[in-house]
């Protein structure tokens, strides 16, 4: 293997690197999803009983409102695979979390949505894990190769 060759290869993104990315992607267009969904209730679109603005109770307006701007910011940045689009969507993810789980005679119980944010940070955290051990058995192959074959005397 030439030198060019084998810099081309490590330009190349690792299968862990390429599953990750379109990992992110796909839970852009959730968050994207629910920012439409949240944009919808507050606009009065939605069909429920309380769920235009001025009918709804202030801890759904500030629900509503922090979600419906923080989502689509975390669809975008999870899409262009910015450091920043994971950290948003963590933000959503334990505000959701908190509302369901905590806040659940306010909010109801939606067990769905935060096994959901459990299932995505646990595929998450995986990835980068895989692709951590990736980088540290590539860099230590890299120092085996560098030092050379050891003479025995």
């Amino acid at each position: 293997m030439t030198y060019e060759t084998a810099s081309l290869r490590s330009l190349r993104p690792s299968l862990a690197e390429a599953g990750l990315g379109w990992f992110l992607r796909l839970v852009a267009l959730y968050c994207l999803a629910f920012g439409v969904l949240y944009w919808v209730r507050l606009i009065g679109i939605y069909g429920g009983s309380m769920w235009r603005f001025d009918l709804m109770p202030l801890h759904w307006q500030v629900a509503s409102v922090t979600l419906a701007a923080l989502f689509p910011f975390a669809a975008s940045g999870l899409w262009m695979q910015a450091s920043w689009g994971p950290v948003i969507w963590f933000v959503c993810a334990a505000t959701e979390t908190t509302m369901y789980v905590v806040y659940s005679n306010l909010y109801g119980r939606r067990l769905a949505i935060v096994l959901v944010h459990a299932a995505i940070a646990l595929i998450y955290c995986a990835f980068r894990l895989l692709i951590w051990w990736q980088r540290r058995r590539a860099e230590s192959r890299s120092e085996h190769a560098a030092s050379g074959p050891e003479k025995i005397a």
